[in-house]
């Protein structure tokens, strides 16, 4: 069993993945069963989202119940906007009924989203103000969502610059680092059958490339094979989590790391 020394602030940073996000949640059952304690917590796309429910609420079971209850048309709308087809405005809803009109500073474990300004190609890292809505920036797809108005920035997914956000828990003082990586191990063998799913294999493929990268300075890399599951449909997010779960405590209890 991989073990971590002691006094060591451990951070934890989960990737985007559309649907394969739900994996993330098994993830945390195994670390929460495991006894490993998350001092901060990073998320980009659907990693934002599940970190930011984990930071105010770290429990596991609360989030594999959200999961369960998520649908396209409960987190999405029809955008009239020139810059996306879709709005993720009711994500935002959906957020704010689960930990309220919350801001970063009030949550239990310290939390940064990334996020990328569309108009300079830079990565923007989120830490303050309204988490709901740097959560929408974050799963902002190009293409796909509108992008999301903030600071004076016009902000879309995080994953065009940092699919595995390691270094903002580096920065917040994590000294020891436990990365989820959805898009690795992912291939894609399906034909899209609309602009929805070709516009999200494109995403996805841009993705895989820099992800092994990004991860190479991470203490324990945790990349379960989710090629078995699509990309967009929600009512895997049972077998999801059971996929994240084992990976978790293969990769820990066993010592197993594709990289040695």
């Amino acid at each position: 069993m991989i073990q971590i020394e002691k006094g060591k602030k451990v951070g934890l940073a989960l990737s985007g993945g559309v649907v394969l996000g739900a994996a993330h949640i098994g993830v945390l059952k195994a670390l929460e069963e495991i006894g490993i304690r998350i001092d901060y917590i990073s998320g980009t796309s659907a990693g934002a989202l599940v970190s930011c429910l984990y930071a105010f609420n770290a429990n596991s079971e609360h989030l594999r119940e959200i999961a369960l209850g998520l649908s396209w048309t409960s987190l999405t709308e029809l955008s009239f906007s020139r810059l996306g087809l879709l709005s993720n405005n009711k994500m935002k809803e959906m957020i704010h009924h689960q930990i309220g009109e919350s801001t970063f500073d009030q949550a239990e474990i310290p939390l940064a989203i990334v996020a990328t300004n569309i108009s300079t190609g830079k990565k923007v890292v989120i830490d303050k103000g309204d988490v709901a809505i740097a959560v929408m920036a974050s799963t902002s797809i190009p293409g796909i969502f509108k992008p999301v108005a903030l600071n004076n920035q016009l902000l879309v997914d995080g994953g065009l610059v940092e699919n595995v956000p390691i270094s903002p828990l580096k920065e917040m003082g994590a000294d020891f680092i436990i990365s989820v990586d959805l898009n690795a191990k992912y291939i894609i063998n399906r034909t899209p059958k609309n602009i929805i799913e070709l516009l999200l294999n494109s995403f996805h493929f841009s993705l895989s490339n820099t992800s092994r990268i990004q991860t190479a300075d991470a203490d324990i890399l945790i990349e379960p094979n989710l090629s078995s599951f699509n990309i967009v449909d929600m009512n895997q997010a049972s077998q999801l989590i059971k996929k994240g779960y084992e990976e978790t405590m293969n990769v820990i209890i066993n010592g197993v790391d594709d990289r040695t």
